[in-house]
């Protein structure tokens, strides 16, 4: 038996706990799955207390000293990895003033006339081109829309940290954050893991008071040790060291063996990402940064595809109730069944193509989805297909602009997350990529990357590259169709990347259409 570690991975929809070996891998595990992953006032709101994620934590940890309360005491050290772009706004004590805004959440600030920033600012975001990314920014903030919305909230704020660095704070006693792990809207710096200085514009962006900020501590470098307290709410041992580590993507990224620019790594998840590893800080886009490695030295150049296997969910519900019923019949999943109505329908859906901005981003805040080529013989499953085909190149878009930084196009791409379950999508990722696609040996990589990461900051392997020859392993090769890819080339270069300048004018109108409607 090798090193054993304790791996706590919180995503959205459940939370996961495992014991790690560092020569067998994972060999305890106990998931815990949400009942109510969040609450909301509105059907675009999406909140959640932070202190249900620790309650949800301690059934999983008490799970695993249940199965095996000998190998669980053998712990050396543990690691916390959790989704990312969610605050929590404590007082002066350090207690939850009110529930977190997660990540999907669709609030915005209303910040009119960008009064949040000074004159110099937008004169210096208007001559770079991105005066609407900042204003998209600063709206997405959460604390922008509670100072409008909660002024009495904002007020009895003391500290204002990531979701992590409150969960540092009740398991050890430190109120600090991992500098690899403040993805989303906060005034970060990442090419050197520190907080922007008050004089910076990107403070003003995010109207966060940098003395309510964490602390930020180094990946690799241990943020605290268990404390009684929570030992006996959690079981876990008192005196555990606990070690700064990543975000979700990035420890999935290292867990897929994507550490440089030969290989690529593609989360198929709610949000879909493609990354790529470099040991040289550049921005994947204009003003877009790229984030730290779970371990010191590298950077993840990461374009996100914000809406991704979500719109699965938003196709069938939406179209495919009677799809539902048939799929109980056959004892499928509803993803199974679809994907068999589809596999028949030609790559590039008979000329429907789709542009998943059902959620806009950074680069394009104006962008919506759409839809184009309809014709009478279109149906709903080439719909289906069609966001398939959309997402593969949006990610393709994403990897051309990393591409064009690293200027190195991958060896192969590693996919993991729920989607990589359909042997259908990494097939079709295969052709639109034209480039050889692996299915990682599990569909949540985080854990092992989270756990690689520690691995490493105890020493137990020397470099990232004798982590990944450790654990990084793929159960499945799909090799590109050579017709399959001209067909998707030519609806990609010709067809897809032409849509967004197109209809730039259009998704403007849309928003002061929208705009005027909403308007209080």
């Amino acid at each position: 038996m090798g090193t054993v570690v304790l791996v706590i991975d919180i995503g959205t929809q459940s939370l996961r706990a495992s014991l790690v070996d560092s020569e067998k891998g994972i060999v305890l595990f106990a998931q815990e799955k949400y009942k109510e992953p969040y609450f909301s006032k509105r059907k675009d709101y999406a909140e959640q207390e932070p202190d249900f994620y620790l309650e949800t934590l301690s059934k999983a940890t008490h799970s695993l000293k249940e199965q095996d309360s000998t190998l669980f005491s053998q712990a050396k050290a543990m690691v916390l990895v959790a989704f990312r772009d969610t605050a929590v706004i404590l007082d002066e004590n350090k207690k939850p003033i009110r529930p977190s805004i997660l990540w999907c959440d669709q609030r915005t600030a209303k910040i009119k006339n960008q009064h949040n920033l000074r004159f110099y600012e937008k004169l210096l975001f208007r001559l770079v081109g991105m005066g609407d990314a900042a204003k998209f920014n600063s709206k997405r903030t959460a604390s922008f829309w509670i100072q409008e919305n909660e002024p009495e909230n904002w007020k009895r704020m003391r500290y204002y940290t990531p979701l992590t660095g409150y969960f540092n704070y009740r398991i050890t006693g430190n109120l600090v954050v991992s500098s690899a792990d403040c993805i989303g809207h906060y005034p970060i710096n990442f090419k050197k893991g520190r907080w922007y200085p008050s004089w910076h514009p990107k403070i003003s962006v995010f109207g966060i008071p940098l003395k309510s900020l964490p602390p930020l501590i180094e990946p690799g470098k241990i943020l605290g040790y268990v404390t009684k307290e929570f030992s006996d709410f959690s079981g876990i041992p008192e005196g555990l060291p606990l070690y700064a580590s990543g975000s979700d993507k990035s420890c999935e990224t290292f867990g897929n063996g994507a550490i440089d620019p030969s290989v690529a790594s593609i989360s198929l998840g709610t949000a879909c990402s493609i990354d790529v590893v470099s040991s040289k800080y550049k921005e994947p886009e204009a003003f877009l940064p790229s984030y730290q490695t779970p371990y010191p030295g590298s950077y993840d150049y990461e374009v996100q595809i914000y809406r991704g296997l979500w719109m699965i969910r938003w196709f069938y519900e939406q179209f495919g109730l009677t799809d539902q019923d048939e799929a109980r019949r056959e004892g499928l999943t509803v993803e199974e069944f679809l994907d068999k109505k589809i596999a028949s329908i030609l790559p590039g859906s008979d000329g429907l193509v789709l542009q998943p901005y059902w959620g806009p981003g950074l680069k394009r805040p104006n962008a919506k989805g759409s839809i184009i080529g309809f014709s009478s013989a279109h149906t709903r499953f080439h719909l289906y297909r069609a966001i398939i085909e959309g997402i593969g190149f949006a990610l393709r878009e994403g990897l051309d602009e990393i591409v064009r930084k690293t200027h190195r196009i991958p060896d192969h791409i590693v996919v993991s997350g729920g989607g990589s379950h359909s042997d259908l999508y990494l097939s079709i990722l295969a052709d639109i990529f034209g480039i050889e696609v692996r299915k990682a040996v599990y569909t949540e990589m985080t854990t092992l990357g989270g756990a690689m990461s520690l691995f490493l900051a105890m020493h137990v392997f020397s470099s990232p590259k004798e982590a990944a020859q450790k654990f990084s392993r793929t159960t499945k090769v799909f090799l590109p169709d050579k017709k399959n890819h001209q067909i998707y080339d030519l609806l990609y270069k010709d067809v897809y990347r032409k849509l967004y300048p197109a209809l730039k004018e259009i998704y403007f109108n849309c928003k002061e259409f929208y705009n005027l409607v909403n308007e209080e």
